[in-house]
């Protein structure tokens, strides 16, 4: 979502520092539209920081009774996939 978001405030942003040629007194378009921009792009970086950070963990857990001694065993394996793409 945080990238949809990046685009999004950034694509306001150009429309408001590049489309717009509206005179307001008291704020200045352009300005804001080069604020969201930057904050859009910046966004946009987390976005892809955290999704490529991101990495899926499987826990498996069997129980098992010994049939020597009669108690039960349990054993728990865990996986992981590594998602980072050249990091």
């Amino acid at each position: 979502m945080s990238i949809g978001a990046g685009i999004a405030l950034f694509a306001i942003g150009a429309i408001l520092a590049f489309a717009v040629n509206v005179q307001v007194e008291w704020v200045n378009l352009d300005m804001i539209g080069y604020i969201l921009m930057a904050a859009g792009a910046v966004i946009f970086v987390i976005g892809l920081v955290l999704m490529a950070r991101r990495r899926s963990t499987d826990t498996v857990t069997r129980t098992a009774v010994d049939p020597v001694a009669g108690e039960r065993v349990t054993r728990r394996s865990t996986s992981s996939t590594d998602d980072t793409v050249g990091l």
